[in-house]
């Protein structure tokens, strides 16, 4: 759900957790700094953004959400790794996941059509977030994610953000296979279906990342499923999306304990 131009989930979390998600438009309140392409919302400091501007909308983000003190930062590179964090980091963590129990901290992940998820146990004391392109999903990064909680999946829960939708994300025959090879804990039938063959290409597919994710993260035992089901690349006025735009801002998906 959309409340002051942030994405909500709509989830059985406990009382002590946010979680949402930005959209390339300023919070109620705040005016986005960006300008050109990356208008002006951009939290992406790695995209040839002005680096004023960004840290201008990083500021304004932290003071429009209550009880938060500092995101963790990561640089995301389509692997698996989770980094346990217990403090703000001056420079970027090399990871693509993290997860905290220390409240006001906040798991971040930047995306503009890669999928992002956010986790919380169900008792409220730890929280996770994790950046999913195909590549990292493949690999096993919300496999990861999962087993680096102090809890069984059982007591987890996860809400799948703003990403790209299957019509807009048409890939090589090499990405189904490695799918089929690698993609742990889901069926080869739960995969076939989440990979549409294209009409108008022979070998290639639309691939359903939502779908992927929501199927793993339920065969692992996840308790709580969902998603926001809107689509980056369909919805230019509120999302940045790199397949559609190439040179583009990228929106926040972050999760915290208050």
């Amino acid at each position: 759900m959309i409340i002051d131009d942030f994405i909500k989930p709509d989830w059985p979390a406990p009382a002590n957790i946010v979680a949402l998600a930005t959209t390339r438009l300023a919070p109620a309140g705040l005016v986005g700094a960006s300008g050109g392409a990356y208008a002006s919302f951009n939290l992406g400091d790695h995209v040839d953004d002005d680096a004023a501007s960004v840290q201008q909308n990083r500021a304004g983000l932290l003071d429009v959400c209550d009880g938060l003190q500092s995101i963790v930062w990561l640089q995301q590179v389509h692997g698996v790794d989770v980094h346990c964090a217990s403090g703000a980091s001056p420079a970027p963590i090399i990871a693509d996941a993290s997860i905290t129990a220390q409240s006001g901290l906040a798991c971040g992940i930047m995306t503009a059509d890669c999928v992002p998820v956010l986790f919380c146990r169900l008792d409220g004391g730890q929280v996770a977030a994790a950046h999913a392109g195909w590549r990292g999903l493949c690999a096993g990064v919300l496999a990861n994610t999962v087993k680096s909680f102090d809890c069984p999946p059982q007591e987890l829960m996860a809400w799948i953000g703003p990403a790209i939708s299957a019509v807009h994300f048409e890939v090589g025959a090499e990405v189904y296979q490695a799918f089929i090879d690698n993609f742990g804990a889901v069926s080869a039938e739960q995969i076939t279906q989440a990979f549409t063959p294209s009409v108008q290409r022979a070998g290639h597919f639309y691939a359903d990342l939502n779908a992927l994710a929501s199927a793993q993260l339920q065969k692992l035992g996840v308790a709580w499923v969902g998603s926001s089901n809107m689509c980056t690349f369909a919805d230019a006025n509120r999302f940045y999306s790199f397949r559609r735009d190439g040179q583009t801002g990228r929106q926040l998906s972050l999760i915290y304990i208050k």
